[in-house]
């Protein structure tokens, strides 16, 4: 194939993507808000006015995998329900109640906090270590090759939940890069983590450049450079074009 007809070729299947990726993202707002009106008024039938839905994970990002709270006044038959009728909502991905120990299931009421011992664990491997990059780039130093297999074991119990992974940077430099820096480095981080076994679809990278330097650091120290980790969620996920932003 001539070189020149490769590079249109090329180029045509890059805008086919670009146009998935956007569409994915435009259409997700829409569909959330479909479910949520459905996922009401199959509350409000059953006799479940007064019970939450919230259909935004811990971190921000939009699923169909609703969470509910709230209806305290209600007893438990009319909880369970109304739990059920949003579950049979189609395009809903399973509920459950907010702090329940029985992930999934919509008849698990709540029992409040479930302890995040892998976060805590992941948080004391970073207490006194950092995962290391090359200057200004997203190229993880080999010597945080050991690190990554420690947070990774550390995150295995977790698997299952949306583990959240934000980068950050020092407040030197243009902001815009920065945040662009920072969230190469998160995504190298996934990838990292996806090769050491870490399922891909409860990964979730962001970053946010200077926006929040550790407390008591000055924001240009370079000690802000760093990755953290959040589990923000319990429960088993399916990929969908929602759950995966990005997703074709």
């Amino acid at each position: 194939m001539p070189v020149r007809a490769a590079l249109v070729l090329f180029a045509g299947a890059v805008a086919c993507l670009a146009l998935a990726l956007v569409g994915a993202r435009m259409n997700g707002p829409a569909l959330i808000d479909m479910l949520r009106q459905r996922a009401e008024a199959a509350r409000d039938a059953a006799g479940g006015a007064g019970i939450v839905i919230t259909f935004i994970e811990g971190h921000g990002w939009l699923t169909r995998h609703p969470v509910l709270s709230g209806g305290k006044g209600l007893d438990k038959d009319t909880r369970a329900r109304a739990a059920q009728a949003i579950a049979a909502v189609p395009g809903v991905g399973g509920v459950n109640w907010a702090g329940s120990r029985k992930r999934g299931d919509a008849l698990a009421e709540p029992t409040g906090a479930t302890p995040l011992h892998c976060q805590d664990e992941v948080e004391g491997i970073l207490k006194t270590r950092t995962i290391r990059f090359s200057e200004a780039s997203a190229r993880i130093d080999p010597a945080s090759e050991k690190l990554l297999d420690e947070v990774a074991d550390a995150l295995r119990p977790c698997v299952g939940s949306i583990i959240a992974i934000t980068g950050h940077t020092d407040g030197n430099g243009n902001e815009a890069a920065n945040i662009a820096l920072s969230m190469a480095r998160a995504d190298a981080v996934r990838f990292e983590l996806i090769g050491r076994g870490i399922p891909a679809d409860g990964l979730r990278s962001t970053g946010i450049g200077s926006k929040h330097p550790v407390a008591g650091l000055d924001p240009r120290d370079p000690a802000n450079r760093r990755i953290e980790f959040s589990v923000i969620a319990s429960m088993p996920v399916k990929p969908t074009p929602i759950d995966t932003p990005g997703a074709g």
